[in-house]
């Protein structure tokens, strides 16, 4: 058995969708589970709606957007296939989200957020698995939380593997009598039934696990890019493919901010020695990146990632006493409530100092109750650079101009606050 992902980008539009018809049909005489997130940049749209919902204010006009974006690609698929594709699925999963927005909010931001955003994968996966039967292929729909059972920490759900693995028998003998499972990405359900996901883009994570739970030959996970770039290339042109690379260089760089492989992706599949694939669905007949257990060729080419939109924090005590580990774990519990991450952190004799994602809402409500123990500055748009495997000439060409307010080295790795 393999596991293949496809992301938004993979099914933004009908041309799109028929492209990853086509690579599946490649792969026709393979046992698939196929794990696909919403399409294009339909989860932004639902959090809009969301939003709206939640603040009492009128969002039909989205609603109605979000319906016809979907609709414009199914009428695209009847021109595209050889018969008319059954909207059924999508139309079911459509209604059960006006139904629930057509109700008052009653829990949590963060609980209603994931019973309402998840319904992208669900649209997308119920148009593609439809188009996929139009072409002749034996093709199984499957709701991924009856596969993937979580905790109820809504947003960042943490798997319950133990009962993930007792379910996850039904999708081996669904997978065992087609030859392609069609399933969701970044969701999973809790012990209540509710709807949990596994935190943004998780997708990639959703396929992994998958593959832990199924003990699958390979998960490979099909991108806009080439594979594993050493940078971005809409910030660094120069960028080049890592063409095999450790699970450890792997999950350094996801732990960084790269932004090919979400950061817990790769912890199950090592744990198996299972191999993750990173393939362009623009060309499938390419390479791609090969992401395994030897680490023999990680150093040979430095890696950049860069992430803007930071915050940079120090917290002092009021009484001009050491920062100790005392306040270290107060500060560290008030960041977990407000389900704040740190990037990069530094301490002084009286100081703290983190980077942070710029997450408005979450560092006000982080911000109020921190000031009433301790002194906090902070600077905004900022952005944080990490060199994996850098040299002192890659870095003076990389900060030359900037405005440096935090700098730390390690043995394999250079992390840079700059302006």
């Amino acid at each position: 058995m393999k596991i293949f992902k496809f992301g938004g980008a993979s099914v933004k539009n009908a041309e799109a969708v028929m492209n990853v018809l086509a690579i599946l049909n490649h792969f026709k005489s393979e046992r698939l589970i196929v794990v696909i997130s919403a399409m294009g940049k339909t989860t932004n749209a639902i959090e809009i709606v969301l939003n709206k919902w939640l603040e009492g204010k009128n969002f039909d006009s989205e609603l109605q957007q979000l319906n016809e974006y979907h609709i414009e690609i199914l009428d695209q698929l009847d021109f595209l296939l050889p018969d008319n594709i059954n909207r059924h699925l999508y139309t079911f999963y459509f209604d059960q989200l006006r139904a629930i927005l057509s109700q008052k909010p009653e829990f949590e931001y963060d609980k209603h957020y994931d019973q309402i955003v998840s319904f992208g994968e669900y649209f997308s996966t119920s148009i593609v698995s439809s188009a996929a039967e139009c072409q002749g292929k034996l093709i199984t729909f499957h709701d991924v939380r009856n596969s993937i059972k979580t905790n109820s920490r809504f947003r960042s759900a943490t798997v319950n593997w133990e009962k993930s693995a007792t379910v996850s028998k039904e999708l081996s003998d669904l997978s065992s009598l087609n030859s392609v499972v069609i399933t969701q990405g970044f969701i999973g359900q809790d012990e209540n039934l509710n709807t949990t996901t596994l935190g943004r883009e998780g997708s990639d994570y959703s396929a992994a696990v998958l593959a832990y739970l199924h003990n699958a030959e390979s998960v490979t996970i099909w991108k806009d890019v080439p594979g594993m770039l050493n940078a971005d290339p809409r910030h660094f042109p120069e960028a080049v493919k890592l063409e095999r690379i450790s699970y450890l260089e792997a999950i350094e760089l996801s732990y960084y901010g790269a932004s090919v492989i979400h950061p817990k992706t790769i912890q199950p599949l090592q744990n198996k020695g299972i191999p993750l694939y990173v393939k362009s669905f623009l060309h499938p007949e390419e390479s791609g990146s090969t992401i395994q257990e030897d680490e023999s060729s990680d150093e040979e080419i430095p890696s950049f990632i860069i992430k803007h939109n930071q915050y940079l924090v120090s917290l002092s005590t009021r009484d001009f006493s050491f920062i100790v580990e005392e306040h270290l774990s107060e500060i560290f519990e008030a960041l977990a409530k407000h389900g704040i991450k740190i990037n990069v952190m530094q301490n002084s004799a009286i100081s703290f100092s983190f980077c942070i994602d710029e997450e408005e809402r979450k560092f006000n409500l982080f911000r109020e109750e921190i000031q009433k123990k301790y002194v906090i500055k902070y600077n905004t748009g900022l952005s944080l650079l990490t060199i994996r495997h850098y040299t002192d000439p890659i870095v003076q060409k990389l900060i030359i101009g900037r405005e440096i307010f935090l700098e730390q080295r390690s043995r394999n790795t250079m992390r840079i606050v700059m302006r």
